[in-house]
């Protein structure tokens, strides 16, 4: 038997960073097809390796996802975080956490560029809207029984807080203390979830 017909599928023979040759390829083929119809076999077949070894460097679809836009957190993480705890808590659960992960330019930047290319480019804006709606949102609004329009308006009123502090950067809302925006914005965002 020769060396070739040993060889054990994934890894292709050569390749030092197969990680980031998925990801080159799962940035292609997202931004070909979009969250919703690009699969992880499909990734695969574009980095040329078994869909195996996709698995093996990203548990998920979503986390392949958070990881080729550079996102700082994925769905895996943030979906535990806000269903934990008492549910009359979950608006202040969910702006502490935005708080945080945008409060250093490393979390923060990979967010912003995102939006900003959302903003601009209906491809990057549907990619977006469907990972945000279908890996997220729904899934939250579906563990807690609330209407996915509910869940949306909690998002778009957290959004528009992203937005106004670090993309227009309006004053005071930008340098802000955050436990300030918390005790502001959590009420708010709790009305989405409990009525």
């Amino acid at each position: 038997m020769s060396a070739v017909s040993k060889r054990r599928p994934g890894r292709r023979p050569g390749s030092a960073d197969t990680r980031g040759e998925i990801l080159a390829a799962a940035r292609r083929v997202f931004a070909e097809k979009g969250f919703d119809k690009a699969t992880v076999r499909g990734i695969a077949r574009e980095a040329k390796v078994d869909p195996a070894l996709v698995h093996h460097y990203f548990e998920t679809k979503e986390g392949m996802f958070a990881a080729a836009m550079r996102l700082p957190v994925s769905p895996d993480t943030v979906i535990p975080v806000l269903l934990e705890g008492p549910r009359e808590e979950i608006g202040e659960r969910l702006v502490r956490l935005l708080l945080t992960v945008t409060a250093s330019p490393e979390t923060r930047e990979p967010m912003v560029a995102l939006i900003r290319s959302a903003m601009t480019n209906e491809q990057a804006a549907a990619m977006m809207r469907e990972f945000i709606t279908n890996a997220l949102l729904y899934q939250v609004a579906d563990r807690l029984e609330v209407p996915h329009l509910r869940i949306e308006a909690a998002f778009a009123q957290m959004f528009g807080a992203v937005l106004g502090r670090y993309v227009l950067k309006l004053e005071p809302l930008a340098s802000a203390d955050p436990e300030e925006l918390v005790e502001l914005l959590a009420p708010t965002i709790q009305r989405y979830f409990t009525g």
